[in-house]
């Protein structure tokens, strides 16, 4: 019997966080269903799932960015985290495959959210607004998710304060103690 290999990639992390990448990739399909559903028949219940599904998305989005803002400013004593690298997933703290996923994703969330709310600009009276422009608060479940993922599993550089020979702490000078 053959020996199957274990693949090379060229980075371990990329595997690590999976349930947070399956979780968004999940629920930006939920989104982009009910959205569509909500768009293509303009029904008072279809819209009520559109609207329910993308408010449950937003209000998870907003749990999870402030629990990974919190997170990263415990980490932060301890490594250099930069805004761009915890919500864009930006530089090399972050596995290549990880970062195309997630902002493909989140790309994606603002993506459902125009079409759908350019599909149906006005609502079913007429007036001007629809149901559908909630899906723009989507969006902030993928900033919420890549952050998450970011603070659990981003390999950051240790900040210069904590690194041997560097000084020590910010603001004390070597000659002065």
């Amino acid at each position: 019997m053959r020996r199957m290999e274990p693949r090379n990639e060229p980075d371990d992390r990329s595997r690590t966080g999976g349930v947070l990448v399956r979780a968004n990739v999940a629920a930006t399909s939920l989104f982009a269903v009910t959205a569509g559903y909500a768009a293509a028949s303009f029904t008072t219940t279809a819209q009520w799932v559109g609207a329910i599904t993308a408010m449950s998305l937003f209000a998870v989005g907003v749990f999870t960015f402030l629990w990974s803002y919190w997170s990263a400013v415990q980490r932060s004593r301890e490594v250099q985290i930069a805004v761009s690298q915890l919500y864009l997933l930006l530089g090399p703290a972050i596995p290549a495959r990880v970062r195309r996923v997630m902002n493909l994703v989140l790309f994606a969330q603002v993506a459902i959210a125009t079409v759908t709310a350019l599909a149906r600009p006005d609502g079913p009276d007429g007036n001007p607004g629809s149901s559908l422009a909630v899906g723009f608060l989507v969006p902030m479940l993928g900033f919420g998710l890549n952050g998450l993922w970011a603070v659990r599993h981003g390999d950051f550089e240790p900040r210069a304060d904590d690194v041997p020979g560097s000084g020590g702490a910010i603001g004390q000078n070597a000659d002065h103690g």
